[in-house]
Protein backbone atom coordinates (compact mmCIF):
# COMPACT_ATOMS: atom_id res chain seq x y z
CA UNK A 1 0.00 0.00 0.00
CA UNK A 2 2.92 2.40 0.63
CA UNK A 3 3.78 2.28 -3.07
CA UNK A 4 0.17 3.16 -3.91
CA UNK A 5 0.14 6.26 -1.72
CA UNK A 6 3.60 7.28 -2.90
CA UNK A 7 2.41 7.05 -6.51
CA UNK A 8 -0.60 9.25 -5.72
CA UNK A 9 1.62 11.85 -4.07
CA UNK A 10 3.96 11.65 -7.04
CA UNK A 11 1.15 12.50 -9.45
CA UNK A 12 0.16 15.50 -7.36
CA UNK A 13 3.79 16.58 -7.09
CA UNK A 14 4.10 16.47 -10.87
CA UNK A 15 1.01 18.67 -11.25
CA UNK A 16 2.37 21.17 -8.75
CA UNK A 17 5.74 21.29 -10.49
CA UNK A 18 4.03 21.91 -13.84
CA UNK A 19 2.14 24.81 -12.25
CA UNK A 20 5.33 26.28 -10.77
CA UNK A 21 4.80 25.30 -7.13
CA UNK A 22 7.67 23.69 -5.26
CA UNK A 23 5.60 22.34 -2.38
CA UNK A 24 1.95 21.58 -1.61
CA UNK A 25 -0.14 21.72 1.55
CA UNK A 26 -3.19 19.42 1.61
CA UNK A 27 -5.67 20.15 4.40
CA UNK A 28 -9.03 18.76 3.28
CA UNK A 29 -9.50 15.54 5.31
CA UNK A 30 -10.63 13.32 2.41
CA UNK A 31 -7.68 14.50 0.31
CA UNK A 32 -5.24 13.91 3.17
CA UNK A 33 -6.54 10.36 3.56
CA UNK A 34 -6.33 9.71 -0.19
CA UNK A 35 -2.66 10.73 -0.30
CA UNK A 36 -1.50 9.63 3.15
CA UNK A 37 -3.58 6.53 3.88
CA UNK A 38 -4.86 8.04 7.11
CA UNK A 39 -6.24 11.37 8.23
CA UNK A 40 -6.13 11.88 12.02
CA UNK A 41 -8.41 14.76 13.10
CA UNK A 42 -6.88 18.11 12.17
CA UNK A 43 -3.92 16.57 10.30
CA UNK A 44 -2.47 18.10 7.13
CA UNK A 45 -0.04 16.74 4.55
CA UNK A 46 3.00 18.69 3.37
CA UNK A 47 4.50 17.57 0.07
CA UNK A 48 7.96 18.79 -0.89
CA UNK A 49 9.37 19.14 -4.39
CA UNK A 50 10.97 15.68 -4.24
CA UNK A 51 10.13 12.30 -2.76
CA UNK A 52 11.32 10.98 0.58
CA UNK A 53 11.39 12.81 3.87
CA UNK A 54 9.95 15.98 2.32
CA UNK A 55 6.49 14.42 2.69
CA UNK A 56 5.29 15.11 6.23
CA UNK A 57 1.99 14.34 7.96
CA UNK A 58 1.54 17.04 10.59
CA UNK A 59 -0.86 16.22 13.41
CA UNK A 60 -2.22 18.40 16.25
CA UNK A 61 -2.08 15.36 18.52
CA UNK A 62 -0.75 11.81 18.58
CA UNK A 63 -2.60 9.71 15.94
CA UNK A 64 -4.87 7.04 17.40
CA UNK A 65 -5.61 3.54 16.15
CA UNK A 66 -9.20 4.45 15.26
CA UNK A 67 -9.92 2.55 12.01
CA UNK A 68 -12.28 5.33 10.94
CA UNK A 69 -9.23 7.60 10.55
CA UNK A 70 -7.25 5.11 8.47
CA UNK A 71 -3.61 4.15 8.91
CA UNK A 72 -0.95 6.64 7.77
CA UNK A 73 1.54 5.45 5.17
CA UNK A 74 4.73 4.21 6.84
CA UNK A 75 6.85 6.12 4.32
CA UNK A 76 5.62 9.44 5.68
CA UNK A 77 7.37 11.38 8.39
CA UNK A 78 4.91 12.06 11.23
CA UNK A 79 5.22 15.39 13.02
CA UNK A 80 3.14 15.82 16.17
CA UNK A 81 2.73 19.40 17.35
CA UNK A 82 4.12 19.93 20.87
CA UNK A 83 1.39 22.31 22.03
CA UNK A 84 -2.21 21.03 22.33
CA UNK A 85 -4.56 22.89 20.04
CA UNK A 86 -1.82 23.96 17.65
CA UNK A 87 -2.70 24.67 14.01
CA UNK A 88 -1.16 22.07 11.69
CA UNK A 89 -1.63 24.38 8.68
CA UNK A 90 0.50 27.09 10.28
CA UNK A 91 3.10 24.53 11.34
CA UNK A 92 3.26 23.23 7.76
CA UNK A 93 3.94 26.73 6.41
CA UNK A 94 6.77 27.17 8.90
CA UNK A 95 8.20 23.77 7.96
CA UNK A 96 8.06 24.52 4.24
CA UNK A 97 9.74 27.90 4.69
CA UNK A 98 12.45 26.42 6.92
CA UNK A 99 13.14 23.79 4.24
CA UNK A 100 13.80 26.55 1.71
CA UNK A 101 10.57 26.34 -0.29
CA UNK A 102 9.82 29.52 -2.23
CA UNK A 103 6.22 28.65 -3.13
CA UNK A 104 3.43 26.62 -1.56
CA UNK A 105 0.21 25.46 -3.23
CA UNK A 106 -2.68 25.28 -0.74
CA UNK A 107 -6.33 24.26 -0.87
CA UNK A 108 -7.74 27.78 -0.79
CA UNK A 109 -11.34 26.57 -0.87
CA UNK A 110 -10.74 24.69 2.39
CA UNK A 111 -8.85 27.36 4.34
CA UNK A 112 -10.60 30.06 6.32
CA UNK A 113 -9.59 33.68 5.80
CA UNK A 114 -7.99 33.66 9.26
CA UNK A 115 -5.83 30.63 8.46
CA UNK A 116 -4.81 32.10 5.12
CA UNK A 117 -3.69 35.28 6.86
CA UNK A 118 -1.80 33.21 9.42
CA UNK A 119 0.15 31.52 6.62
CA UNK A 120 1.29 34.89 5.32
CA UNK A 121 2.21 35.99 8.82
CA UNK A 122 4.45 33.03 9.74
CA UNK A 123 6.04 32.67 6.30
CA UNK A 124 5.87 36.09 4.60
CA UNK A 125 8.39 35.17 1.88
CA UNK A 126 6.49 32.05 0.87
CA UNK A 127 4.56 32.58 -2.37
CA UNK A 128 1.11 31.02 -1.99
CA UNK A 129 -0.76 29.39 -4.86
CA UNK A 130 -3.99 27.39 -5.17
CA UNK A 131 -4.25 23.62 -5.69
CA UNK A 132 -7.67 24.36 -7.23
CA UNK A 133 -9.19 20.90 -6.89
CA UNK A 134 -6.13 19.02 -8.17
CA UNK A 135 -6.49 16.24 -5.61
CA UNK A 136 -10.24 15.91 -6.21
CA UNK A 137 -9.52 15.40 -9.91
CA UNK A 138 -7.04 12.63 -9.10
CA UNK A 139 -9.67 10.96 -6.93
CA UNK A 140 -12.37 10.67 -9.62
CA UNK A 141 -11.05 7.44 -11.16
CA UNK A 142 -10.76 4.75 -8.49
CA UNK A 143 -8.32 1.85 -8.34
CA UNK A 144 -9.56 -1.68 -7.68
CA UNK A 145 -8.56 -1.48 -4.01
CA UNK A 146 -10.85 1.52 -3.55
CA UNK A 147 -13.67 -0.16 -5.45
CA UNK A 148 -13.28 -3.27 -3.29
CA UNK A 149 -13.87 -1.18 -0.16
CA UNK A 150 -16.93 0.40 -1.75
CA UNK A 151 -18.22 -3.04 -2.70
CA UNK A 152 -18.01 -4.13 0.94
CA UNK A 153 -19.73 -0.91 2.05
CA UNK A 154 -22.56 -1.73 -0.37
CA UNK A 155 -22.85 -5.31 0.90
CA UNK A 156 -23.15 -4.02 4.47
CA UNK A 157 -25.79 -1.51 3.41
CA UNK A 158 -27.83 -4.08 1.50
CA UNK A 159 -27.71 -6.43 4.49
CA UNK A 160 -28.88 -3.75 6.95
CA UNK A 161 -31.75 -2.66 4.70
CA UNK A 162 -32.79 -6.25 3.97
CA UNK A 163 -33.06 -7.07 7.67
CA UNK A 164 -35.17 -4.01 8.37
CA UNK A 165 -37.62 -4.97 5.63
CA UNK A 166 -38.24 -8.28 7.36
CA UNK A 167 -39.39 -6.60 10.58
CA UNK A 168 -42.73 -5.11 11.59
CA UNK A 169 -42.85 -1.49 10.46
CA UNK A 170 -46.41 -0.23 11.10
CA UNK A 171 -46.58 2.03 14.15
CA UNK A 172 -42.85 2.75 14.36
CA UNK A 173 -41.51 6.27 13.91
CA UNK A 174 -39.26 7.46 11.10
CA UNK A 175 -36.64 8.39 13.68
CA UNK A 176 -36.72 4.91 15.22
CA UNK A 177 -36.29 3.24 11.83
CA UNK A 178 -33.37 5.50 10.92
CA UNK A 179 -31.58 4.76 14.19
CA UNK A 180 -32.13 1.04 13.74
CA UNK A 181 -30.70 1.13 10.22
CA UNK A 182 -27.61 2.97 11.43
CA UNK A 183 -27.11 0.48 14.25
CA UNK A 184 -27.39 -2.42 11.82
CA UNK A 185 -24.76 -0.85 9.56
CA UNK A 186 -22.27 -0.80 12.43
CA UNK A 187 -23.29 -4.29 13.58
CA UNK A 188 -22.39 -5.63 10.13
CA UNK A 189 -18.94 -4.06 10.05
CA UNK A 190 -19.32 -0.45 8.93
CA UNK A 191 -17.04 2.17 10.48
CA UNK A 192 -20.10 4.41 10.55
CA UNK A 193 -22.71 5.87 8.27
CA UNK A 194 -21.82 7.39 4.92
CA UNK A 195 -24.28 10.24 5.59
CA UNK A 196 -27.32 10.87 7.84
CA UNK A 197 -29.93 8.21 7.11
CA UNK A 198 -33.17 9.44 5.58
CA UNK A 199 -36.50 7.75 6.32
CA UNK A 200 -39.67 9.36 5.00
CA UNK A 201 -43.22 8.00 5.23
CA UNK A 202 -46.55 8.99 3.71
CA UNK A 203 -46.68 12.68 2.76
CA UNK A 204 -43.14 13.17 4.11
CA UNK A 205 -41.84 11.07 1.21
CA UNK A 206 -42.99 13.91 -1.04
CA UNK A 207 -40.46 16.32 0.47
CA UNK A 208 -37.14 14.93 -0.80
CA UNK A 209 -34.10 14.63 1.53
CA UNK A 210 -36.51 14.53 4.45
CA UNK A 211 -34.93 14.24 7.89
CA UNK A 212 -36.59 11.55 10.05
CA UNK A 213 -39.37 12.81 12.31
CA UNK A 214 -41.65 11.32 14.95
CA UNK A 215 -44.33 10.50 12.38
CA UNK A 216 -45.43 6.88 12.70
CA UNK A 217 -45.66 4.47 9.79
CA UNK A 218 -49.24 3.86 8.63
CA UNK A 219 -50.77 1.33 6.28
CA UNK A 220 -50.83 2.52 2.69
CA UNK A 221 -47.83 4.83 3.18
CA UNK A 222 -44.97 5.15 0.80
CA UNK A 223 -41.80 4.37 2.79
CA UNK A 224 -38.75 6.02 1.22
CA UNK A 225 -35.33 5.13 2.67
CA UNK A 226 -31.86 6.41 1.77
CA UNK A 227 -28.76 5.16 3.59
CA UNK A 228 -25.17 4.08 3.16
CA UNK A 229 -22.23 2.56 5.00
CA UNK A 230 -18.72 3.95 5.49
CA UNK A 231 -16.10 1.21 5.23
CA UNK A 232 -12.39 2.08 5.51
CA UNK A 233 -13.28 5.60 4.51
CA UNK A 234 -15.19 4.63 1.37
CA UNK A 235 -18.90 5.15 1.05
CA UNK A 236 -21.92 4.01 -0.88
CA UNK A 237 -25.52 5.12 -1.23
CA UNK A 238 -28.78 3.28 -1.76
CA UNK A 239 -32.33 4.59 -1.94
CA UNK A 240 -35.49 2.49 -2.12
CA UNK A 241 -39.23 3.12 -1.90
CA UNK A 242 -41.83 0.64 -0.66
CA UNK A 243 -45.53 0.58 0.23
CA UNK A 244 -46.60 -0.33 3.73
CA UNK A 245 -49.07 -3.07 4.61
CA UNK A 246 -51.39 -3.15 1.62
CA UNK A 247 -51.62 -3.46 -2.12
CA UNK A 248 -50.20 -0.28 -3.72
CA UNK A 249 -52.73 2.23 -5.01
CA UNK A 250 -52.88 2.84 -8.74
CA UNK A 251 -51.22 6.27 -8.47
CA UNK A 252 -48.40 4.76 -6.41
CA UNK A 253 -47.76 2.07 -9.04
CA UNK A 254 -47.76 4.62 -11.87
CA UNK A 255 -45.38 6.96 -10.07
CA UNK A 256 -43.07 4.13 -9.11
CA UNK A 257 -42.98 2.70 -12.63
CA UNK A 258 -41.94 6.00 -14.20
CA UNK A 259 -39.15 6.58 -11.66
CA UNK A 260 -37.98 3.00 -12.13
CA UNK A 261 -37.85 3.53 -15.90
CA UNK A 262 -35.89 6.76 -15.44
CA UNK A 263 -33.40 5.10 -13.12
CA UNK A 264 -32.91 2.22 -15.55
CA UNK A 265 -32.29 4.68 -18.39
CA UNK A 266 -29.65 6.47 -16.31
CA UNK A 267 -27.93 3.21 -15.41
CA UNK A 268 -27.86 2.05 -19.02
CA UNK A 269 -26.23 5.35 -20.07
CA UNK A 270 -23.20 4.73 -17.83
CA UNK A 271 -20.52 3.88 -20.39
CA UNK A 272 -16.95 5.16 -20.65
CA UNK A 273 -16.95 8.27 -22.81
CA UNK A 274 -20.54 9.25 -22.07
CA UNK A 275 -21.00 12.92 -21.26
CA UNK A 276 -22.11 13.65 -17.71
CA UNK A 277 -25.08 15.69 -18.92
CA UNK A 278 -26.14 12.94 -21.33
CA UNK A 279 -26.47 10.48 -18.45
CA UNK A 280 -28.57 13.03 -16.59
CA UNK A 281 -30.62 13.67 -19.72
CA UNK A 282 -31.36 9.96 -20.19
CA UNK A 283 -33.01 9.75 -16.76
CA UNK A 284 -34.53 13.23 -16.79
CA UNK A 285 -36.19 12.76 -20.20
CA UNK A 286 -38.26 9.82 -18.95
CA UNK A 287 -39.61 11.82 -16.02
CA UNK A 288 -40.28 14.92 -18.11
CA UNK A 289 -42.14 12.89 -20.74
CA UNK A 290 -44.43 11.60 -17.98
CA UNK A 291 -45.22 15.16 -16.86
CA UNK A 292 -42.89 15.27 -13.85
CA UNK A 293 -40.16 17.52 -15.25
CA UNK A 294 -40.74 20.23 -12.63
CA UNK A 295 -40.47 17.74 -9.76
CA UNK A 296 -36.99 16.43 -10.68
CA UNK A 297 -33.97 17.43 -8.57
CA UNK A 298 -31.21 19.60 -10.10
CA UNK A 299 -29.10 16.47 -10.67
CA UNK A 300 -29.84 12.78 -11.07
CA UNK A 301 -26.53 11.44 -9.75
CA UNK A 302 -23.01 12.20 -8.60
CA UNK A 303 -19.64 10.67 -7.89
CA UNK A 304 -18.97 8.88 -4.61
CA UNK A 305 -15.89 7.56 -2.81
CA UNK A 306 -14.09 8.97 0.23
CA UNK A 307 -16.93 11.51 0.33
CA UNK A 308 -20.56 10.81 -0.35
CA UNK A 309 -20.74 13.62 -2.89
CA UNK A 310 -17.81 13.91 -5.26
CA UNK A 311 -17.25 14.78 -8.89
CA UNK A 312 -18.55 14.05 -11.42
CA UNK A 313 -21.96 15.66 -11.20
CA UNK A 314 -24.69 14.14 -13.39
CA UNK A 315 -26.61 17.34 -14.11
CA UNK A 316 -27.93 19.23 -17.16
CA UNK A 317 -25.04 21.73 -17.32
CA UNK A 318 -22.23 19.40 -16.20
CA UNK A 319 -19.17 19.32 -18.47
CA UNK A 320 -16.97 16.27 -18.94
CA UNK A 321 -17.07 12.61 -19.88
CA UNK A 322 -17.12 9.45 -17.81
CA UNK A 323 -14.05 7.25 -17.49
CA UNK A 324 -13.97 3.58 -16.58
CA UNK A 325 -13.67 2.83 -12.85
CA UNK A 326 -15.62 5.92 -11.80
CA UNK A 327 -18.23 5.14 -9.10
CA UNK A 328 -21.42 7.19 -9.34
CA UNK A 329 -24.94 7.20 -8.01
CA UNK A 330 -27.99 7.16 -10.25
CA UNK A 331 -30.82 8.56 -8.17
CA UNK A 332 -33.79 10.09 -10.01
CA UNK A 333 -36.88 10.75 -7.95
CA UNK A 334 -40.24 12.45 -8.08
CA UNK A 335 -41.55 14.13 -4.95
CA UNK A 336 -45.15 15.40 -4.80
CA UNK A 337 -45.52 17.67 -1.75
CA UNK A 338 -48.39 16.71 0.50
CA UNK A 339 -48.95 13.40 -1.24
CA UNK A 340 -45.81 11.27 -1.48
CA UNK A 341 -42.83 10.49 -3.59
CA UNK A 342 -40.54 7.84 -5.04
CA UNK A 343 -36.76 7.72 -5.14
CA UNK A 344 -34.65 4.86 -6.46
CA UNK A 345 -30.92 5.22 -5.88
CA UNK A 346 -28.01 2.89 -6.67
CA UNK A 347 -24.24 3.09 -6.51
CA UNK A 348 -22.52 1.75 -9.63
CA UNK A 349 -19.03 1.65 -11.14
CA UNK A 350 -18.59 2.62 -14.78
CA UNK A 351 -17.19 -0.34 -16.73
CA UNK A 352 -16.67 -0.97 -20.46
CA UNK A 353 -19.16 -3.15 -22.31
CA UNK A 354 -16.38 -5.71 -22.75
CA UNK A 355 -16.31 -6.07 -18.94
CA UNK A 356 -20.07 -6.42 -18.67
CA UNK A 357 -21.08 -2.77 -18.50
CA UNK A 358 -21.75 -0.80 -15.31
CA UNK A 359 -21.14 -2.76 -12.10
CA UNK A 360 -24.07 -2.51 -9.72
CA UNK A 361 -22.82 -2.38 -6.12
CA UNK A 362 -26.17 -1.99 -4.31
CA UNK A 363 -28.36 -4.97 -5.17
CA UNK A 364 -31.43 -4.74 -2.89
CA UNK A 365 -34.49 -5.40 -5.03
CA UNK A 366 -36.06 -2.51 -6.89
CA UNK A 367 -39.42 -4.25 -7.08
CA UNK A 368 -42.28 -2.24 -5.53
CA UNK A 369 -42.83 -4.35 -2.44
CA UNK A 370 -45.80 -4.14 -0.06
CA UNK A 371 -44.22 -4.63 3.38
Amino acid sequence: MSELYAARRGRLRDRCAAAGSGAALVSRPANVRYLAGGAPPGAVLLLGPSTGEADVLICPGTPTADPADGRPDEQLRIMVLPAPGGDAVVAAARTAAAAGAESLAVEENHLTVARHRALGSVAPRLRLGDLAGAVEQLRIVKDEEEIASMRIAAEITDQALGELLESILVGRTERHLALELERRLVDHGADGTAFPTSVATGPNSGLGRHRPSDRRVEEGDFLSVCLGANYRGYRCEIGRTFVIGTTPAEWQIELYDVVFAAQRAGREALVPGAEYREVDRAARHVLAAAGHGEAVAPRTGHGVGLEIEEDPQLAPAAMGKLDACVPVTVEPGVHLPGRGGVRIDDTLVVRPEADGGPELLTITTKELLAL
